[in-house]
């Protein structure tokens, strides 16, 4: 998510209301994790079983989070994915941070780029491909909640 990429999109209105600025790149950050995080059965495209993927997807404008390889779901276990920590990173966030989104399940690598024989998942790299779309999609209703 290039913030070359990002201003140039906006440049011509952003001048008039900075706070725009600022709504458009959260809402748009906000866009891409909703993506990346929307199970299979509701149109996205991650699987999900136990729920263990999905909450393990952490934040950080620091460095990417690690997958932990010692992180697998306890049988028969179920959970739940809170996206306080995820909203926190970015409202703290300003516009030009760079923000890093990654799941530390130890399993993780294996679902977004496939293993032993499955394929694929891509849930991050395709929801992070349209930044570009998601940006402009979120600059409209800003720009209409600012009556701009």
């Amino acid at each position: 998510m290039a913030n070359l990429k990002f201003s140039a999109q906006i440049a011509a209105w952003a001048e008039k209301v900075p706070e725009a600025v600022e709504a458009v790149f959260k809402e748009s950050t906000k866009e891409i994790v909703r993506e990346m995080q929307t199970p299979r059965g509701a149109g996205g495209r991650m699987r999900v079983d136990t729920g263990f993927l999905r909450a393990s997807l952490m934040a950080s404008t620091a460095a990417m989070p690690s997958i932990n390889p010692a992180a697998q779901p306890v049988e028969d276990g179920a959970y739940t994915y809170n996206d306080g920590q995820i909203e926190a990173v970015i409202a703290g966030a300003a516009v030009g941070d760079t923000l890093y989104f990654g799941y530390t399940a130890a399993y993780a690598g294996h679902r977004e780029y496939g293993a032993n024989g499955q394929p694929p998942d891509a849930f991050v790299r395709l929801a992070v491909q349209n930044w570009g779309m998601t940006v402009d999609r979120t600059a409209k209703k800003v720009k209409a909640a600012f009556g701009l």
